[in-house]
């Protein structure tokens, strides 16, 4: 299950961006994810939750969002959804000399980092007696 290592280097990736800052928590961490990248994202959820105990990201909500494969051809310029399992082949022209454009993507595309908590409230003085 290679959802590990990638939860792994997300957490680890995310942490050494936390001790940089002097960040104390994580509160949430998005990645897109390609549909022909192979990650499945419910067990990459599992991975990143048991990966996160006893880190700065322990707690740390995983959002994904799908990035649908697409490919153009070389010689007619069209574009369209690769589908999965991906068809690589022109509709247009029938040339199979096509570039894929995206859905290969495993980004980490935002972190929020968690507030820090509120500071006591100060006590109010207490008004001196004069004698």
């Amino acid at each position: 299950m290679h959802e590990m290592s990638v939860a792994l280097s997300v957490v680890d990736q995310v942490e050494r961006a936390a001790h940089s800052r002097g960040v104390a928590g994580v509160g949430a961490v998005h990645l897109d994810i390609g549909e022909l990248a192979g990650v499945v994202p419910d067990s990459l959820a599992f991975c990143f939750e048991l990966a996160c105990a006893g880190t700065v990201l322990e707690g740390a909500a995983l959002t994904t969002r799908p990035v649908p494969g697409r490919a153009s051809c070389a010689p007619c310029g069209r574009a369209w959804d690769t589908g999965m399992p991906p068809d690589m082949v022109c509709a247009g022209c029938g040339s199979g000399a096509t570039d894929l454009l995206a859905g290969r993507e495993l980004r980490i595309t935002e972190v929020h980092w968690a507030d820090p908590p509120d500071p006591p409230a100060p006590t109010p003085a207490t008004p001196r007696k004069e004698s």
